[in-house]
């Protein structure tokens, strides 16, 4: 053992001269999946000035880009990069030549790769339509427009406000010939945005059109701006945003005093150098600077500026505040970006790390939480967790000083303490039941590691009883982890879900399933590696998920990409995976992972993204990891490592420049500012640390599993309760649905042996040691209301199977969450089943519920009809009920198609109810077929 340089040294801030601008490619992540767009952006600016050749709001046009289209719509002054849900696109304008026309299919024009550039700050391409050569750049709130007519003739700016996302609130003031102002209010996953602009020509332009709407909201959806032109003449646009007021779009305006296009575009390389050499690496493949340069850059993309120059901001109360000390941003992908992209900028970009921190603050005092997946000021409750705590965890963590470290506490503490998001159960009862929530078993990892983050927040402020109260919280992964299978797996009724394949995508989990989940447990790894049996059992369960068929099952999941065995490259649950081979003395395996990622999944192409970029987080894990460095775990200054993928990194921070090379150790880096340390260091990696830390982990007694054939029974069911550890005393009671508890004193009873229960009952149970117990569990079993049997003459789809044919006569009624697992779907089908009574009855109502959220594609039927037979083979029509839902209707809704008619003898029920058919051209998944679902059938 000898003592090693660490590999860091500290040196002067002096940059090299290099031009890192010539090694990005914006095309990188165009085609594929990638979702990003080519267009001109400063580093976080606020306009991402980029060519629309997607209007439809598909899942490949989220960034409004796709790099197979021909055709582009116009240039619009907002884009999202590599997101997987549509928005954006706000105040486009179009240049034509000849009459104007608001219509996209006139004003449109094709365009040719050939003749499409694009660089930093900068992007240009010539419109075949009327041989019109078109140059942006911008500043950070300033888009910058260079149109060159190669003809002749009247020309048009296009101003058209009804462009991509719905649009709530438009108007456009002519100020003068050569100035408009103009606000767009529109709706999409940003459900009220707000964006001012100026608009400003460098000649004067003739108002030649206006497009009005009828809409009583609206004034003005689009103006034309027209000219006479001679070949070879330019028209120069300036366009400015704000997201408070057109006097702000005014001020911002000021960026850009002057007409000179390329002092724009170099005064954005150079920003962009700046930005970019804050990482500088020794590398001769060209190939691999680019794509190591524009992942840096994809980086930087967002989040972005959201202030004015003067401070103010639009908040998440709707109000304009002013930001005093720190600088407002938007376009928080936090689910994605809290696993590497924001430990990347607590590395090179502390200043913005704070300012992000302070915009959490500010949304939380403002908006009443923080924030999940913030745009545009809104809340789009997109994913799961909490994570904006891992942020400020990973920050407190490492010192990163600008914010309140106690009000950041208290931010924290709030979201976590909250009853929405399935947090109720969680707290009660230590995980969330697929009962509870959809993606139970995703929410309850997510929330057990955000709460170790708020532990850690507690144990810098000093804070004991909650510092211990959110530790133990953070085991409540132990209440999900099924110690006979070795996976993490969903829980129904008290109970683990059945059938259960690791293998299969469905709504117990986030973008994933079970093999993409079983290994989150960053908070406390050698308690899961405990929990896997130790070092071996554990690497043989990754070596397993890394060697399986790359084949899901269950539900196609677009996001699921980048397949090596089950480890999901292309979607963020993944991205940690490589690197648990370090934890246990295996970094070996870890290079040979993260190197092979390395070279298959990024390539300089337009396709050279795996998966979405999702806001930075695919090129942060590419950033870091070719660095030779991964944070594992946010909210830990300890750094899990691998060899290299470079000779030389040199990070520009703060305060000096730190190199890692292939020499450094393998160990843990420790990056601190405040003073020069030396590690020792032996060949075994980090066993220290592998060392389950007793004093800071709160163990917890994981719950009981309630096991029974069913939900429901007919007769009698038999009860069983499980444990993992036999030194644990299982204790119960069970409450009978029908007896009055009041005057009756129950309570629990140790569990000897399974038991029976015949009418309808809530069995509760919890587990003991001998110093603490667990949280108590609760199960409820219904004793069936008939002896009725159905046969279902469709087929449902497995994903939604409520539990088989007798989840339709079971007396339990599905909820508007129908991702909880008690609807039965039916896809491009009708629905038809017979319901045989067991014996002739008098029949007089018969009702049937189904459920409609068109957004997941599930549409109320058009009819349903109602049949009955004495002797299954003679059916009479008994009468229909018609839909009268709106197929447009956003929110979920449940209806009850009844049949009430006078009183008839019959022993069989046929119901028939008909699908909708192909999703028609108003719907995102148009030319997709529709859904039925259906849950309980109910026959008096």
């Amino acid at each position: 053992m000898r003592n090693i340089l660490f590999g860091i040294l500290f040196i002067s801030t002096t940059t090299f001269s290099q031009e890192f601008v010539k090694n990005v490619n914006p095309f990188i992540g165009t085609d594929g999946h990638g979702h990003t767009y080519p267009g001109a952006t400063v580093p976080f600016g606020m306009v991402q000035l980029s060519p629309d050749t997607r209007i439809d709001g598909s899942w490949d046009g989220c960034s409004g880009y796709h790099y197979s289209d021909k055709t582009i719509y116009g240039f619009s002054h907002t884009h999202l990069n590599g997101t997987g849900v549509s928005d954006y696109g706000d105040i486009m304008l179009m240049p034509t030549i000849g009459e104007p026309s608001f219509d996209n299919k006139i004003y449109s024009s094709t365009f040719s790769h050939q003749n499409e550039k694009a660089s930093t700050g900068f992007y240009s391409v010539k419109l075949d339509k009327h041989n019109i050569d078109v140059r942006l750049t911008t500043s950070t709130r300033v888009g910058f427009h260079e149109y060159t007519f190669n003809e002749s003739g009247l020309t048009n700016i296009i101003l058209d406000l009804n462009h991509r996302d719905k649009l709530l609130e438009g108007q456009i003031r002519v100020i003068d010939d050569k100035t408009i102002e103009v606000l767009r209010r529109s709706e999409a996953w940003a459900r009220n945005q707000y964006v001012y602009a100026r608009i400003e020509f460098n000649v004067p332009m003739k108002v030649s059109k206006m497009n009005k709407s009828n809409s009583e909201s609206l004034e003005i959806s689009g103006m034309s701006f027209s000219k006479q032109v001679k070949k070879g003449e330019k028209i120069l646009v300036k366009v400015s945003l704000s997201p408070t007021s057109y006097e702000g779009a005014k001020l911002n305006s000021s960026e850009i005093k002057h007409w000179d296009f390329e002092k724009v575009k170099k005064e954005a390389e150079l920003f962009w150098d700046k930005e970019l050499s804050k990482i500088q690496i020794t590398e001769t493949n060209k190939d691999k600077l680019v794509i190591f340069y524009t992942a840096l850059y994809h980086t930087m993309v967002q989040p972005n500026i959201a202030q004015d120059i003067d401070g103010k901001y639009r908040g998440r109360d709707n109000k304009i505040h002013v930001a005093e000390g720190f600088d407002y941003y938007s376009v928080f992908s936090l689910w994605d970006t809290f696993r590497a992209a924001h430990p990347l900028y607590t590395l090179i970009d502390k200043k913005r790390t704070a300012d992000f921190i302070n915009t959490f603050l500010k949304q939380y005092e403002q908006g009443g939480r923080l924030p999940v997946w913030e745009l545009a000021s809104n809340e789009t409750d997109c994913m799961i967790g909490y994570h904006s705590v891992s942020v400020m965890a990973d920050a407190m963590a490492k010192r990163i000083t600008g914010f309140d470290y106690e009000k950041a506490f208290e931010a924290a503490k709030h979201s976590a303490m909250l009853d929405h998001l399935g947090l109720d159960a969680y707290k009660k009862q230590g995980f969330i039941s697929m009962d509870d929530e959809h993606e139970s078993v995703s929410k309850t990892l997510e929330y057990a590691y955000d709460d170790w983050c708020i532990a850690q927040m507690a144990q810098i402020l000093n804070k004991k009883e909650d510092y211990d109260y959110f530790m133990k919280r953070s085991q409540n992964w132990k209440n999900i982890f099924d110690w006979n299978t070795g996976f993490m797996r969903p829980k129904k009724n008290g109970g683990w879900d059945k059938p259960f394949d690791p293998r299969e995508i469905n709504n117990n989990f986030t973008e994933g399933n079970s093999w993409q989940y079983s290994f989150f447990v960053p908070q406390d790894i050698p308690g899961m590696i405990e929990a896997y049996g130790g070092n071996e059992k554990f690497e043989a369960k990754l070596d397993e998920m890394f060697n399986s068929e790359s084949k899901t099952t269950g539900r196609e999941q677009v996001d699921v990409t980048g397949l090596i065995g089950q480890y999901a490259h292309g979607n963020e649950p993944s991205h940690h995976m490589a690197y648990l081979y370090n934890y246990i003395g295996k970094p070996e395996k870890t290079t040979e992972k993260v190197h092979y990622i390395l070279n298959n999944f990024y390539k300089n192409s337009p396709d050279g993204l795996i998966g979405n970029e999702d806001c930075g987080q695919m090129s942060a894990w590419y950033v870091l990891s070719s660095m030779g460095i991964y944070s594992v775990t946010p909210g830990q200054i300890k750094w899990s490592t691998v060899e290299p993928y470079f000779e030389n990194i040199k990070i520009n921070t703060d305060k000096g420049l730190k190199i890692l090379n292939k020499k450094t150790p393998k160990s843990y880096f420790k990056f601190l500012d405040t003073k020069y340390e030396k590690y020792a260091t032996t060949n075994d990696f980090d066993i220290a640390y592998a060392v389950k830390e007793e004093e800071l982990i709160k163990d917890i007694v994981p719950v009981p599993v309630i096991e029974a054939e069913s939900k429901s029974f007919k007769d009698r069911m038999m009860i069983e309760i499980l444990s993992q550890n036999p030194k644990e005393k299982i204790y119960y009671i069970v409450f009978e649905k029908d007896v009055d508890y009041s005057t009756i004193k129950m309570t629990y009873v140790p569990y000897l042996k399974p038991f029976y229960i015949e009418a309808s009952s809530t069995i509760q149970a919890y587990l003991k040691n001998d110093n603490e117990h667990s949280q108590t569990i609760s199960a409820t079993f219904f004793k069936k209301p008939n002896n009725y049997t159905i046969d279902i003459k469709s087929k449902y789809n497995p994903q939604y199977h409520a539990g088989g044919n007798d989840g339709l006569l079971d007396g339990i009624f599905g909820t508007e969450n129908w991702r909880k697992g008690d609807w039965q779907g039916y896809q491009s089908q009708d629905f038809e089943a017979t319901v045989d009574l067991q014996e002739i009855k008098s029949i007089s109502e018969i009702h049937s519920n189904y459920l409609q959220d068109q957004r997941s594609w599930i549409l109320m039927p058009t009819k349903v009809e109602y049949y009955t037979s004495v002797d299954n083979l003679n059916f009479t029509l008994l009468g229909t009920s018609n839909n009268d839902v709106n197929p447009k209707q956003e929110e979920n809704s449940i209806k009850d198609f009844r049949c009430i008619s006078t009183p008839i003898n019959a022993r069989y029920i046929k119901v028939k109810a008909f699908n909708f058919g192909k999703l028609p051209e108003w719907h995102q998944g148009f030319g997709g077929d529709a859904f039925i679902f259906i849950d309980e059938i109910t026959i008096k």
